[in-house]
């Protein structure tokens, strides 16, 4: 299992407090995303994004052909990782791909590293004795300061851009920018500054974990987010990966809900990076060429869509604030 999922409710449960005082509360927006949207209220969105991409060539080529052939939308590079520039030539080659930025601060893996994208005299505490990234979420924390991740994501971001990528939105790799206050705060602050969506957890989660007023804040900068967000059942997925997908899916709520997978291909590069790839290879088939999944979601009538009309919507919306 990925520490995407391992690390997230521990850390939410200890180190989400007030925000953002003042921010207006959740509800606030007259009208449901979906209709906003230019949709019914009633129908079922779908975003399927693709984690990791850029992390590796087998990442590389799953996506591809996932958003080619599959049910896949959209996806969000890691910047800072070896195979970044393959994937910015094909976003830049299709500019009809919904592809967001993966911000990433950390570099979890054994034996396959990266280090960050700004000048590591601008951000020390983000790099470890090794001189790569720190593996664990906790480490950086402990090191780093959230300008350091600012400026890091900061970099990510305008490097992508530089490379010809329309970014259409963010989300945080491992979730580093959502499990302390102080870096939720430079989460918004990159999503304002490029006035793009960011994935959020749902308001069922956050209430959950004692945080409802946190979606408001986002809101509150007009930035947009899906309404619900496949988090709390993904301990469910060691169970069996097919299944669990189909079922998620069988079952989804009118509205705009985003599930994220990491797909890739069972080769010897995925096997030698990581010990879950063949949760990333079964992920990318059930999400690519599983018939059942196909016939599920034309049976539910379900629409897959990308970041790429939250972005528009956000843009539009932001525009006609007062003072803007």
């Amino acid at each position: 299992m990925h520490r995407d999922q391992l690390f997230g409710p521990r850390l939410l449960m200890i180190a989400l407090p007030l925000l953002f005082p003042g921010a207006i509360p959740p509800g606030a927006t007259a009208a449901p995303l979906a209709e906003r949207l230019g949709y019914n209220a009633t129908d079922k969105l779908l975003i399927v994004n693709g984690d990791d991409v850029g992390m590796c060539h087998s990442a590389n080529l799953a996506t591809i052909e996932s958003l080619e052939q599959g049910h896949m939308r959209c996806a969000t590079i890691m910047v800072p990782c070896p195979w970044f520039p393959e994937i910015a030539t094909y976003a830049k080659d299709h500019p009809e791909k919904d592809f967001g930025i993966h911000l990433c601060h950390t570099s979890e893996w054994t034996k396959y590293r990266w280090g960050p994208v700004a000048p590591r005299e601008q951000v020390p505490g983000l790099v470890d004795p090794a001189g790569y990234l720190w593996p664990e979420i906790p480490e950086v924390y402990a090191h780093a300061t959230p300008e350091q991740a600012l400026i890091e994501g900061r970099e990510q971001i305008k490097r992508a851009l530089t490379a010809g990528v329309d970014v259409t939105h963010l989300d945080s790799h491992m979730g580093t920018l959502q499990y302390h206050p102080d870096y939720m705060k430079t989460y918004l602050q990159l999503a304002v500054e490029f006035d793009l969506p960011v994935r959020m957890a749902s308001q069922e989660t956050l209430s959950r974990m004692g945080h409802p007023e946190i979606r408001g804040q986002f809101t509150a900068r007009g930035i947009v987010s899906p309404d619900y967000f496949v988090f709390d059942e993904l301990k469910n997925e060691k169970l069996g990966v097919k299944e669990f997908w189909l079922e998620v899916v069988k079952n989804l709520k009118p509205g705009v809900t985003e599930l994220y997978i990491h797909a890739g291909l069972p080769n010897d590069e995925l096997k030698a990076i990581t010990g879950s790839w063949s949760t990333r290879a079964e992920e990318f088939e059930v999400f690519t060429h599983n018939a059942v999944m196909k016939q599920i979601i034309a049976d539910q009538k379900i629409i897959l869509i990308g970041y790429r009309p939250l972005r528009e919507l956000q843009h539009k919306e932001r525009a006609s604030r007062p003072g803007r």
